[in-house]
Parts: C-alpha cells; sequence; structure tokens
C-alpha cells in the first residue's frame, strides 16, 4: 500500500479533505495529513461549498479535522503521492515556500500527484504545469492557463489524468479523482 501525503489548511473544503482520507485510509493506504504551522493532533477549520443555483458556490462552517502528522517533519522522499484538496486553504497555502517545494519535489519525481477544486492553485504558484492538461473549479481557469497548462473544463463529476497528475473540479468528482489517483498507485 502506499503512503500518501495530504497538504491541508484551515478552511479546506470539507469534504474535499474527509472523503479522499477516509476513502484511501478505507483501501489500506496510510495518509498524513499535515498543515503548516500546525502539529500532530491539532485541527482545522472546514467549510462546505455547495452549488445552490448562485452563479457562483456558498460556503458554510464545516467539520474540525483533526491533522495526524507534523508538517516539520515532511520530507516528499518519505511518500509515494501527493493529495491536495481545495477551498480557501490553497489560496493561503501557495503562499508557503516550503509547500510549493513540496509541491515541486513530487512533480520532478513523477510521483503521482492529485489536486481537485482550488487545489490547482498550489500546482499554479509551483510552476509545475506548463504544458500539462489540467482541470480544477473553473475559478481556477485563469491561473491555470497563465501558469502555460491547458485547462480542461470537466463536468464536475469527472476527473482527468495527464502523466501522473490527476485533476478535478470539485468533490463530486472523488470516485472519478480517486480511481484515476488508485490506478497510478
Amino acid at each position: 500500500m502506499a503512503k500518501i501525503l495530504m497538504i491541508t489548511g484551515d478552511f479546506v473544503e470539507d469534504y474535499e479533505n474527509m472523503v479522499p482520507f477516509q476513502a484511501l485510509l478505507a483501501m489500506g493506504h496510510e495518509v498524513d495529513a499535515v498543515c503548516p504551522g500546525k502539529r500532530k493532533n491539532e485541527t482545522i477549520a472546514t467549510c462546505i461549498h455547495d452549488f445552490e443555483g448562485q452563479q457562483t458556490y456558498t460556503e458554510k462552517r464545516g467539520h474540525n479535522f483533526t491533522l495526524n502528522a507534523n508538517f516539520d517533519d515532511v520530507a516528499a522522499s518519505d511518500y509515494d503521492a501527493l493529495y491536495l484538496p481545495g477551498g480557501r486553504a490553497p489560496e493561503y497555502l501557495r503562499l508557503d515556500s516550503k509547500v510549493l517545494a513540496i509541491v515541486k519535489a513530487f512533480m520532478a519525481s513523477n510521483k503521482p500527484v492529485a489536486a481537485i477544486c482550488h487545489g490547482a492553485q498550489l500546482l499554479t504558484a509551483a510552476n509545475v504545469i506548463e504544458g500539462k492538461k489540467v482541470s480544477a473549479y473553473p475559478a481556477c481557469a485563469p491561473e491555470v492557463r497563465l501558469a502555460g497548462a491547458e485547462y480542461v473544463e470537466l463536468q464536475m463529476d469527472e476527473a482527468i489524468t495527464d502523466g501522473k497528475l490527476v485533476t478535478a473540479p470539485a468533490w463530486p468528482a472523488h470516485p472519478a479523482m480517486l480511481k484515476h489517483l488508485v490506478a497510478l498507485l
């Protein structure tokens, strides 16, 4: 079974954090959930983004999620894959140089990387997707294109794989995204 790193943070999208974390554990994989500035057994706040008919998603407070590893102890070389959930967390996580160095290390090592929704903001900030086909929440399309990738508009329940990179637009794509990621493991 694989050892997977999940980089997360306050106001990550609840489903995009909880569902893949629990599903990958249920499959027998080891998943370390970490957040810069927080330690094992501390919690992060999550939020729930929903599609309710407005021009963009709405946001509600989600669950607290307990981290199970220390960000400061993470080395990309210790993991087989990287998972980047969306929500608002990537907006500020992309400002952390160590987060970006980890993303770069995974991509340079050609290890599987999965990003959903706004998780693509970490890929664009790390400047690692040039020439790739990438999906993300539609609001991230300009960033994906500016990073030199081809933005692929998918249905909300679809995912795409380009090499070892799996991307998807939002939490309804969990089954497809997880299927793509597990195939790479």
